[in-house]
């Protein structure tokens, strides 16, 4: 389980796991996720579950910091998962 805040305008990498699901709970903000080729809208209170395998992203879309929680369910969790298909950060 991981507590992730992210600023006005920012985003993570748009990436896919092969080996574990995230469950993820907006906590204050606003959010958009591109789940595989649809965007949702996301606000506190509300949830979104990623499959195994789909590519996915979140983005704070409003004025002050996105919290959500991530809940990670599978049977491997290492940052080596990560998939990164684009990254505004230039990881690999």
């Amino acid at each position: 389980v991981k507590r992730i805040v992210i600023k006005p305008g920012g985003a993570p990498s748009y990436q896919y796991h092969h080996k574990r699901a995230e469950h993820w709970v907006v906590v204050s903000g606003s959010a958009v996720v591109t789940l595989d080729d649809e965007e949702i809208a996301l606000t506190p209170g509300q949830h979104i579950y990623i499959p195994i395998g789909a590519k996915h992203r979140i983005q704070n879309v409003g004025n002050e910091e996105l919290i959500f929680i991530e809940v990670q369910c599978g049977s491997y969790f290492g940052e080596d998962d990560i998939v990164r298909l684009s990254d505004d950060y230039s990881r690999s």
